[in-house]
């Protein structure tokens, strides 16, 4: 049996809410009487006391439909958005106990970022969007254009450093913007459904490119998605969000063979052909698992 090293665990996030609302009040967590009466006077209760841990190198998976709170919750660990109550610890440091100086330096430092939207500068170059967060960091023109060269290499847009945003496909702006957070060399990477929004043959070439680049380098990643497929062939280990909570944390294997609950069930009914085996195995509690083995490394690419 492993014993767990908490030098092996770089995010955990404990019992984190976030809710929505005009001039709320301080609320009880275990009182589901008043969350219930706040709920009814318009508080929307986007994280409802979610929990999870991380280990270095692992990429974890948030799925669920729209309004589960999926984004709320990535968007929370950076402090984009600020949660009412809980903890987000990244390499032991409680990231809302930070001073706002400290928070820049930790988003510059400790964290990157691809969101469905590239948000790059228009007015800028690939190398030069690529580079943008070293330049904030303060990092030398030629180590910038440097690692900016190195990181748009991964991404296998060599030859395309002079172009700008506007002559690029969607999927070259993504892959730019996979580059940009690459770049930073941070570590954890965000990953907020960065590509849904792209057809599907380009979405299934840019997780290919992703498993490419981990395989590669090993970040911790935090990758957001709805589409179980996508979970499936990108995750170490997965959770399935519902109405603010996590009702379900394993492997894909564990949550496709034995999911926790009819919801869950649900979700996941017609892609059991996804794993090599749908025959149910021996129940386990519905907890995370920690595997150090990712999906890719066993033919699921």
């Amino acid at each position: 049996m492993m014993h767990k090293n908490a030098d092996d665990t770089l995010l955990e996030v404990k019992e984190l809410w976030k809710v929505f609302g005009n001039n709320l009040p301080d609320f009880d967590t275990n009182d589901t009487e008043s969350i219930k009466k706040l709920e009814e006077n318009g508080a929307v209760f986007a994280v409802k006391g979610v929990s999870f841990e991380v280990k270095r190198g692992e990429v974890f998976v948030i799925m669920g439909l729209s309004g589960s709170g999926k984004s709320t919750l990535i968007r929370c660990i950076p402090r984009l958005i600020n949660p009412n109550q809980g903890k987000i610890l990244v390499n032991g440091r409680n990231v809302l106990q930070m001073e706002e100086d400290k928070l820049i330096e930790f988003r510059r430092q400790d964290i990157a970022m691809v969101f469905q939207h590239y948000g790059l500068l228009p007015h800028r170059n690939v190398i030069e969007n690529v580079a943008f967060g070293l330049k904030l960091r303060g990092v030398p023109l030629e180590e910038r254009k440097d690692r900016a060269c190195h990181a748009i290499s991964r991404v296998g847009l060599e030859g395309w450093e002079d172009h700008y945003p506007a002559q690029l496909s969607g999927g070259m702006c993504q892959r730019v913007g996979i580059a940009r957070a690459l770049v930073q060399e941070s570590d954890l990477l965000l990953m907020d459904e960065p590509f849904s929004g792209l057809d599907p043959l380009i979405r299934r070439e840019m997780q290919d490119n992703l498993i490419h680049i981990q395989n590669e380098v090993k970040k911790t990643i935090i990758f957001v998605t709805h589409d179980l497929r996508e979970a499936v062939r990108l995750g170490n280990r997965m959770a399935v969000m519902h109405k603010g909570v996590f009702v379900q944390q394993d492997t894909p294997e564990e949550i496709i063979n034995n999911p926790a609950n009819e919801y869950v069930k649900r979700f996941v009914s017609d892609e059991r052909e996804l794993l090599p085996s749908s025959k149910p195995h021996k129940k386990k509690t519905a907890k995370s698992i920690h595997s150090n083995t990712p999906l890719t490394a066993t033919g699921r690419r």
